[in-house]
């Protein structure tokens, strides 16, 4: 299953073996490196890497698949009561690479420690600069309190982690990201593999036939690469 991994720039591309013949649990492949074009070939064939510090670079197409369809999100009665207080405010791509690093130190349930190294963080900065990874942050007052982070392809949005230090902070950047992609007729959010969190915002499990289906539609639309912005706040009304 190793797999020889050239070094890529954003316009070029790296065929990866067939989902198919991945291991049960979801490994595509292992080895190689976090370059630009790697990474945008890994995501348009719908496969993200993930690995331990000190282990190999392992790259997964899991089945099934966890996955957040914008216009099926699931936003609480609370929730909603939440967000039209204007507990938070919200911002688009303003401080990734805080984000990042507050994703890297955020605890996980049954973890010790992290899985976002220090080269998988300077690998997405990277991507960021390029125009292609995304922070979403929610702030409290002047201080950041939530976020997330993910890859933009076509219409389809990768998320890779997010933290939150105040009660639904991260919750509601992801709703905000959702109202931001549903305006952007995007058709998917990809969150990988399940968490609570997430199904309780709606998030569930198709099967890996299912993601590659709509997949192949929705990555083929233009990428909308560079700097997201926002315009006002979400409320939570109507989703």
């Amino acid at each position: 299953m190793k797999t020889e991994f050239p070094y890529l720039e954003v316009d070029e591309y790296f065929n990866f073996p067939d989902p198919e013949g991945a291991s049960p649990e979801g490994i595509v492949a292992m080895g190689g490196n976090l370059s630009p074009g790697m990474l945008l070939s890994a995501y348009r064939q719908g496969m993200f890497p993930w690995f331990n510090k000190g282990d190999p670079l392992y790259w997964w197409s899991p089945d099934p698949r966890f996955v957040l369809f914008p216009n099926e999100i699931h936003v609480s009665k609370s929730m909603k009561k939440t967000l039209r207080q204007n507990s938070f405010s919200f911002s688009l791509d303003t401080c990734f690479e805080e984000v990042i690093t507050r994703c890297m130190s955020a605890p996980r349930r049954d973890q010790d420690g992290t899985w976002i190294s220090d080269e998988m963080k300077e690998a997405y900065t990277r991507m960021h600069e390029l125009g292609y990874a995304h922070s979403v942050e929610a702030w409290q007052g002047n201080t950041l309190c939530g976020g997330l982070y993910g890859i933009s392809l076509g219409r389809c949005f990768f998320g890779e982690s997010m933290f939150s230090s105040v009660s639904n902070a991260s919750k509601a950047a992801l709703i905000t990201l959702n109202e931001f992609l549903l305006n952007r007729e995007f058709g998917i959010i990809d969150c990988q593999v399940p968490t609570f969190h997430l199904a309780s915002l709606g998030a569930r499990e198709i099967s890996r036939k299912k993601f590659y289906d709509i997949l192949k539609r929705e990555v083929d639309f233009p990428d909308q690469p560079g700097k997201w912005e926002i315009n006002g706040s979400p409320t939570g009304d109507g989703l």
